[in-house]
């Protein structure tokens, strides 16, 4: 699966539908999860690494657009 981590974080950013307590709470339950996976040793898929990216970028995007 070939994803584009910086055009899905821009279509996400300029989203108005999705408001910034949104990107907070996926950031916050993804970085859950991972802090779970890394606690009982689990191995951590790739894809959850590239949701975080993700919603990093997007989160960024959106608080430097309003600059």
């Amino acid at each position: 699966m070939n994803i584009d981590v910086d055009k899905l974080s821009k279509r996400l950013a300029a989203n108005a539908t999705i408001s910034d307590y949104d990107f907070w709470r996926a950031s916050k339950t993804i970085n859950q999860a991972l802090y779970m996976m890394e606690r009982y040793n689990l191995p951590i898929p790739i894809d959850v690494l590239r949701a975080r990216n993700i919603i990093r970028q997007a989160r960024s995007r959106r608080k430097n657009s309003f600059y």
